[in-house]
């Protein structure tokens, strides 16, 4: 192999990270979400866990989705695990779905000490834009098994007001 060859290869290896890098971003940047710990919250101090990762100011989690559409509605499933519905807001913002909320943390026990915390805590909000104009008076949403499901009937094109929608 010649130094030629190989400073190609390196180039083509290099220009493939970087695009799975760019497709990775791009794909995940609106699941990506962050939790900023409130009042509720209930995390432990710094001191109680040994993950040189852990921070109590902000966590990062995915909570992923999918929008699917089919001529009369658009249906948004999105991962929001480890929750109750009542900890769980719906809004439709003009063009956008709006999930907003706060996951709390649960004490194991008092004795011990936490090695590894990997979850996020703390109030959170997902945008989640809205390619065509819906109904918001007829909308419906339910949270099964740490999925939040939401129904947006599709609405003629015009002005969009924005809504509150209960979690069943």
């Amino acid at each position: 192999m010649t130094l030629g060859n190989l400073k190609e290869n390196f180039e083509s290896l290099w220009d493939n990270l970087a695009e799975g890098w760019r497709h990775l971003r791009a794909s995940a940047s609106g699941a990506l979400t962050s939790f900023k710990p409130g009042e509720k919250t209930n995390l432990p101090p710094v001191s109680e866990v040994d993950d040189s990762l852990y921070q109590t100011s902000r966590g990062w989690a995915m909570l992923g989705g999918n929008l699917f559409e089919d001529e009369d509605r658009l249906v948004a499933r999105i991962e929001v695990p480890g929750m109750s519905k009542e900890d769980i807001e719906i809004e439709v913002r003009e063009d956008t779905l709006v999930v907003s909320g706060e996951k709390h943390f649960e004490q194991e026990s008092t004795q011990g000490r936490w090695r590894v915390m990997q979850c996020a805590y703390g109030s959170f909000r997902r945008v989640v834009p809205l390619p065509v104009p819906v109904k918001v008076d007829e909308a419906r949403a339910a949270y099964t098994n740490g999925v939040l499901r939401v129904e947006l009937p599709k609405a003629k094109p015009g002005k969009v007001k924005g809504v509150t929608i209960k979690v069943e």
